[in-house]
């Protein structure tokens, strides 16, 4: 299903999908420290480099005992991370992953992450023979709610209260997206 040696990229249009490294570092900080990216994530924002140092070890850690796959998102003008995607809890037995993603915030808007993870879908698709695909994301995050919508994921259920965050409970939505759904609108390249 996956060779786990190294992490292969996936090139798209405008980013590659490629292996984090430690010149990333100072990018991942910048991500990943930055309260309104981590606002609506299931852990709070990392507070120096030494923990993105630290992410990263943990990155390279979970890939090499087949936990994740974390891909840093690169521009290809410059290759400059500027977010990360990610397939976890991969279940080879039943085919199925769940997905999860972070932005620069100087990125949004610009449909990077549209781009990047249409890309990973269809590797996961393709490549790893996934049957089914799964994000939970917070209920008031829109934008991410309209990312997932975009690419064809469906609503699937509310889970109610399901994280504690920095004190704050938060509840999630769960969407799905099978194989079939993706290759019946072709990646779905009708969407926009």
């Amino acid at each position: 299903m996956m060779n786990w040696e190294c992490l292969p990229t996936i090139n798209a249009n405008r980013v590659s999908l490629r292996p984090i490294t430690e010149r990333d570092i100072d990018s991942l900080y910048n991500i990943f420290s930055d309260p309104e990216v981590m606002r609506y994530w299931s852990s709070p924002p990392i507070e120096d480099r030494e923990a993105a140092r630290r992410l990263l070890s943990d990155i390279q850690d979970m890939f090499q005992r087949r936990l994740y796959f974390q891909w840093g998102i690169a521009r290809r003008t410059d290759d400059a991370l500027i977010g990360t995607s990610t397939l976890f809890h991969v279940e080879s037995n039943n085919h199925r992953a769940e997905i999860g993603y972070a932005l620069c915030r100087a990125e949004w808007g610009r449909g990077y992450m549209q781009e990047a993870l249409r890309a990973l879908i269809g590797y996961a698709f393709s490549e790893l023979r996934l049957h089914r695909i799964e994000a939970d994301v917070d209920p008031r995050n829109m934008a991410s709610i309209r990312t997932l919508e975009r690419l064809g994921f469906e609503k699937e259920g509310y889970l109610r209260e399901r994280w504690m965050v920095n004190g704050e409970v938060q509840d999630a939505l769960f969407y799905g997206l099978l194989r079939r759904e993706w290759e019946a609108e072709e990646g779905p390249s009708n969407k926009t």
